[in-house]
């Protein structure tokens, strides 16, 4: 049998599809590129979302004294309740016994109670020198003199050494400190070292209810003529 010919042009169809196949089966076939149309239109269109992401309605812009008013508001809302707890603190720092008539202190007692100088003077006879709770919560000796009235003045006990409570000895007519040995006439003026000072003193003043008040003194040291170190 004869053989056709095979004409130029199939074989050169022949040859494309044999070479595209090969190509494909490589991993070869390239993604036809995109056209400078298709690519402008995209860029447009993200331009576009872009915008309108990104725009507000001017009927959605916040007003500017709602806000300033919310703030005031929520700030005003935190105030109330830290006020009302830093109270408590503030009170516990305050001097003990303070706020009394004059800007003087109520004297306490051993138990806590205001001294009622009536009471007092009942129970405590002529030369007494008992502790009570003076200014700043210091141990004050209220003096009850020889005529069994109270003094004017009272003691603070605490020594001018290293400030340990003197106590007073009756016996001796003195205060004696048991830390160093240091002591005190019975108006409380140094008379023996290693204390430098004489005791501090404050007014023991009677108010309108009876009640015993101190109140700072900052006159002349009666004791000694000398302006009150501790003031």
């Amino acid at each position: 049998m004869a053989s056709s010919p095979i004409s130029p042009a199939t074989q050169l169809g022949s040859s494309r599809s044999a070479t595209m196949l090969a190509m494909m089966s490589r991993g070869m076939f390239v993604k036809p590129a995109r056209t400078s149309h298709q690519m402008v239109r995209k860029e447009k269109i993200g331009l576009r979302i872009a915008c309108q992401a990104t725009s507000i309605p001017a009927e959605n812009v916040p007003d500017m004294e709602k806000r300033k008013l919310l703030n005031l508001l929520l700030v005003g809302a935190l105030s109330l309740p830290t006020g009302f707890m830093l109270v408590p603190y503030a009170t516990f720092f305050a001097p003990p016994g303070s706020g009394g008539e004059g800007g003087g202190t109520p004297a306490k007692d051993a138990l806590g109670n205001d001294v009622i100088a009536a009471e007092w003077l009942k129970t405590h006879g002529a030369g007494d020198r008992t502790l009570t709770q003076g200014l700043k919560g210091d141990p004050t000796y209220l003096v009850v003199e020889n005529d069994k009235t109270l003094a004017t003045y009272g003691i603070n006990a605490v020594c001018t050494h290293l400030g340990c409570v003197v106590p007073w000895n009756k016996a001796e007519n003195k205060f004696l400190c048991p830390c160093h040995g240091s002591q005190y006439n019975a108006q409380g003026r140094v008379v023996r070292g290693p204390a430098p000072l004489s005791l501090a003193l404050a007014h023991a003043d009677i108010d309108d209810g009876g009640k015993v008040v101190f109140v700072p003194w900052v006159e002349t040291d009666f004791r000694t003529g000398d302006a009150p170190w501790w003031s």
